[in-house]
């Protein structure tokens, strides 16, 4: 089963009302040459536990980063421009800090009125952010009543706003959003019947315990494909990586995971929009001086027979094709298009990479799937079984709050 875990919607009115939240959230948005958000995606996705904390009367203290200042007050990694679009969304007048520690602040937040909201400066503009230092998340915390982190993308660092802050608070919990993602990846996880789509070699080795299924696809294809001896002409490989490709079949075979490579490409004579191309059957193998640029249309149909067994799909890496050449994306979009005929009729799609995100976006179909992971490598290392700081922290407090833990052996 899923595991449990306990979130913000677990506080009642009468555990926030009056309180003042410390959140973590996840505003490091791109902004352009004036300083505009060019992308709100991540300050929409926190919205659901700001409004949360309003409605019941916390007094809400926002905490980021933004880019990498390197420990130095930057202009151009100013959360400011950030006020605006937040208040616009929560429809609440969003407070700026010129700081995030000190004196100052320390008045602002203590003129913060029940449902109100404070943005703090970049966190990352003290050095000691970024080295988990223990005074400085001490100060932070000292705002504060109790923790919320809904930063899932950047939970994976082990920052002092991220991890040492909770050793000063309590509750400390997760947001909708990193409850979200959570739910999603370590409950697919815990599925009895699960076919995972995956291109990332690292992440394989993690999950042959876990799924049924792993249909490979994409550049890493070739890796594997000569692995097993098969001659893939002049396509990507990695040739450090060939005798634990190698291995990995084997080991599939063994626990009976279905692993399944291209049966046939779609291989090209340069890496061109208007190269010549052919389709070859993988068992022949792609001649000297051409590449393997997608796959053909058997591969197309095995892949699709084996998700329509599937009761869970993730689909984590790069597309199937190359991205931008219409001529050998068509991987990409007949397993896009099958997943949202699948999410269709019940089965979970959970997306990750950004190349397959801005394929759905182009296709009109990232509202087609279950789930799109945010950015980042917090959710990458979660597949591979890596222990996570940002939830580790919030599990050492368990004796208030328990059941929230992931630990490397629900993972591995």
């Amino acid at each position: 089963m899923p595991l449990k875990k306990k979130s913000i919607g677990d506080l009642k009115e009468s555990d926030l009302r009056g309180k003042k939240a410390l959140v973590r959230v996840d505003l490091d948005v791109p902004l352009d040459g004036n300083l505009n958000i060019t992308d709100d995606t991540k300050v929409k996705a926190a919205v659901p536990t700001i409004q949360y904390l309003i409605r019941h009367g916390a007094k809400v203290i926002l905490c980021s980063h933004l880019g990498h200042p390197e420990g130095v007050i930057t202009p151009k990694y100013s959360l400011k421009p950030l006020a605006p679009r937040l208040s616009e969304l929560i429809q609440t007048k969003v407070g700026m800090s010129n700081d995030c520690i000190g004196e100052e602040v320390e008045k602002l937040v203590a003129e913060i009125p029940d449902g109100g909201v404070l943005l703090l400066e970049n966190v990352r503009f003290y050095k000691e952010e970024e080295k988990n230092d223990l005074e400085f998340a001490k100060k932070l915390a000292s705002l504060a009543d109790l923790y919320v982190n809904d930063a899932f993308r950047t939970s994976h660092r082990p920052h002092a706003s991220i991890k040492k802050v909770t050793k000063f608070l309590l509750p400390c919990v997760a947001g909708f959003l990193m409850q979200k993602e959570l739910e999603y990846l370590v409950g697919a996880f815990s599925s009895p019947k699960l076919d995972y789509l995956t291109e990332a070699i690292r992440v394989i080795k993690s999950l042959l315990g876990k799924v049924d299924s792993l249909i490979i696809g994409g550049g890493m294809a070739f890796t594997f494909l000569k692995a097993l001896n098969h001659s893939v002409g002049i396509s990507l490989v990695e040739e450090d990586k060939l005798d634990i490709a190698k291995s990995l079949v084997y080991r599939a075979i063994a626990r009976r995971v279905g692993f399944l490579l291209p049966w046939d490409i779609v291989v090209a004579d340069k890496f061109s929009p208007d190269a010549n191309s052919k389709t070859v059957p993988a068992a022949i193998g792609i001649p000297e001086g051409w590449m393997g640029l997608d796959v053909g249309s058997r591969a197309i149909d095995r892949y699709n027979k084996c998700l329509d067994q599937a009761k869970t799909v993730i689909w984590h890496g790069t597309t199937i094709g190359v991205l931008g050449m219409e001529k050998f994306d068509l991987g990409t979009k007949a397993i896009a298009t099958k997943l949202a005929e699948l999410n269709g009729k019940g089965v979970t799609t959970i997306i990750g990479g950004d190349d397959v995100i801005a394929t759905l976006e182009k296709l009109g179909l990232v509202d087609k799937m279950s789930h799109i992971l945010l950015r980042g490598d917090a959710y990458k290392e979660l597949l591979e079984g890596k222990s996570i700081p940002g939830i580790q922290a919030l599990n050492d407090i368990t004796a208030y709050y328990s059941s929230f833990a992931i630990s490397n052996r629900e993972l591995s």
